[in-house]
């Protein structure tokens, strides 16, 4: 017998969501979530935690639509969760792009000016502002997630997966603590440690890369009003973290094949300088107060679509993630797609 029917390895955003809608379906289902350090760390603690509704491909988009209604109802079955509803306004030069990207139910409309002059709108540039945007603690609320999986949910936190073995009839784990772990079906949901030994060659044929995440931290409290203000046209966006009391502000690093564990140095000063005059060409009045920021990693996949893919002939180990920097956007979306192709449905018990 197997010590789990499905083994979750990685316990960010997606690999407790994946948990979570494996539970749901399949309550019967032995599902353990194994991470080489605790809950909620990684790429999870550091996620801006923005959601708009958007997508650049029909999946996409389809994909942001099931996760928008996935986390409306989490928010409304559960008040608490630190998932906090924001207007929303979109800068761009092309009108074409943004009718074809944005879903209808974010319901842009055409408007004047962002935050009653905050935002400097470039010459030939429009101005949308919609609905359907939020911004979530994705720490605080991938933890909360786990609290509830608990009693259903074996976790193995700062247990470090040393070997993935696919079998004809199970999937072996090797553990750090020495131990074997059996399973007959494992998900690898690594975030961007694609490189860790114990899964490399078998993640290498999906093509992913590892790419520096920037984003600036501005002084200033915003107002209660403030909204979440995206620049397409710099693929960049202005986050007012209302929880924090300052302003978020991301753009594209274009640092790639990066090791997410090499980045302890923080943000260098070409990256501070890069950032920072992105954003004067369009709140000259928040750049000088962006001094600091977080650094992290994200993974990438080829087509710029989120990657949920059988990983082995035998379709037992499943690779879920490389979401393109919409890992909590897409994340719902992202486990409804892992269970499906894991085969499991409403009502019925995993099997091997």
């Amino acid at each position: 017998m197997t010590d789990a029917d499905i083994a979750v390895i990685g316990g960010g955003v997606i690999g407790c969501l994946i948990a979570r809608e494996i539970t749901t379906r399949a309550p019967q289902s032995r599902v353990a979530v194994i991470d080489r350090d605790v809950v909620a760390c990684g790429a999870t603690r550091r996620s801006a935690g923005l959601h708009f509704p958007r997508g650049t491909t029909p999946r996409v988009r389809e994909m942001a639509d099931l996760s928008q209604t996935s986390y409306e109802e989490l928010l409304g079955d559960e008040p608490s969760l630190p998932i906090h509803p924001l207007a929303l306004s979109v800068l761009s030069s092309n009108a074409a792009g943004v009718e074809r990207t944005y879903l209808g139910r974010a319901g842009l409309t055409p408007a004047q000016d962002v935050h009653g002059g905050l935002i400097t709108v470039p010459r030939g540039t429009s101005v949308w502002t919609g609905r359907g945007c939020h911004y979530a603690d994705v720490g605080a609320l991938t933890e909360a997630l786990a609290r509830h999986l608990r009693p259903r949910v074996a976790f193995r936190e700062g247990t470090r997966v040393t070997a993935v073995e696919p079998g004809s009839a199970a999937v072996t784990l090797r553990l750090s603590t020495g131990e074997s772990f059996s399973a007959s079906k494992a998900v690898l949901a690594p975030g961007p440690w694609l490189a860790d030994p114990a899964w490399r060659s078998l993640v290498e044929p999906l093509g992913a890369r590892v790419k520096k995440v920037i984003a600036l931290h501005v002084d200033g409290v915003p107002e209660a009003h403030a909204g979440a203000v995206v620049f397409e046209d710099e693929d960049a966006f202005l986050l007012p973290l209302h929880h924090r009391g300052h302003w978020l502000f991301s753009y594209t690093c274009q640092e790639w094949d990066v090791e997410p564990d090499d980045i302890a140095e923080g943000i260098s000063a070409a990256h501070l300088a890069e950032a920072r005059a992105c954003l004067e060409r369009y709140a000259p009045g928040l750049a000088a107060r962006a001094t600091s920021g977080r650094v992290f990693c994200d993974a990438y996949s080829p087509t710029r679509e989120p990657l949920v893919r059988a990983l082995d002939d035998s379709a037992r180990v499943v690779f879920a993630g490389a979401a393109n920097g919409s890992g909590y956007r897409l994340a719902p979306a992202i486990a409804a797609e892992t269970a499906d192709l894991l085969r499991i449905l409403p009502g019925q018990r995993k099997s091997a």
